[in-house]
């Protein structure tokens, strides 16, 4: 770390956070805060610096996610969160895409103002206890009948943790269905540069003075440093030691901390 440099530092005016294992476990009582977490959120936004959440949530809609993290202490308000679900609807109606969800229950309020009858594509989500075989299979089925399939993901990580353990994330059923269908998926979330490109912009500071904060080394910090962001990984979620050998898209960087003690 002493190497990194930290003058660049002076220069930040924002942040991007992620939310689930930088700010809460997750998990199905609803999670728990990490140590420290609200305190910290307090303190960054008393420092003036500019704050958005920058989340790949796919479990409930933006609202009651904003709710839940209220409920926890977190001072935040949904016009501070940038999440998948409202980018993809943009996508959807920009396109003239009618979709066939395979996503969680919760998360379905938000496609309300979209078209949904003969699918003309599928939009997976993390949908949890919901990915069935038989749910799996039906979006295959549609998907392979298409004569130009189109797949959109709502993010591709591999895993994430709550509060009992790891727990599979989207990208594995999305990589499935690209294996079986032979085609690629739209990320829409984390990694994708136009992703960050969007929480930026809701931010209101360009890339070289906002940093990221994760503990995907993947999507959160080599996501963001593809974007022209600087990031750091937390010690916390599911960061561990053997993700650090994943270096394929990421640059120099620094992690810290188990705890918040800013």
């Amino acid at each position: 770390m002493a190497g990194w440099g930290w003058g660049w530092a002076r220069a930040v005016r924002g942040l991007l956070l992620d939310v689930s294992g930088v700010l809460y476990d997750s998990g199905a009582d609803g999670g728990a805060p990490i140590a420290g977490s609200a305190e910290a959120v307090r303190r960054i936004k008393a420092s003036g610096l500019k704050l958005q959440l920058c989340t790949n949530e796919t479990q409930a809609t933006r609202a009651d996610f904003v709710r839940k993290l209220r409920a926890m202490g977190f001072d935040v308000s949904v016009a501070e969160v940038t999440a998948p679900a409202p980018a993809a609807c943009r996508l959807l109606q920009e396109r003239g895409l009618r979709p066939h969800l395979l996503v969680h229950h919760d998360l379905v309020p938000e496609f309300a103002e979209i078209d949904k009858t003969n699918p003309n594509c599928v939009v997976l989500g993390d949908a949890a206890e919901h990915f069935t075989y038989a749910n799996l299979n039906e979006a295959f089925r549609l998907l392979i009948g298409m004569e130009k399939p189109v797949l959109i993901s709502l993010g591709k990580g591999r895993y994430y943790k709550e509060t009992d353990g790891l727990k599979l994330d989207v990208g594995a059923y999305m990589k499935a269905l690209e294996y079986a269908c032979d085609i690629e998926a739209e990320v829409v979330g984390k990694p994708a540069k136009s992703f960050f490109e969007s929480a930026l912009a809701e931010l209101g500071v360009p890339a070289e003075q906002a940093v990221m904060i994760g503990d995907d080394i993947v999507s959160d910090v080599g996501g963001a440093q593809q974007c022209g962001m600087r990031a750091l990984q937390v010690r916390t979620g599911k960061y561990s030691f053997s993700s650090l050998s994943n270096t394929e898209t990421v640059k120099e960087g620094c992690s810290f901390g188990e705890e918040y003690s800013m």
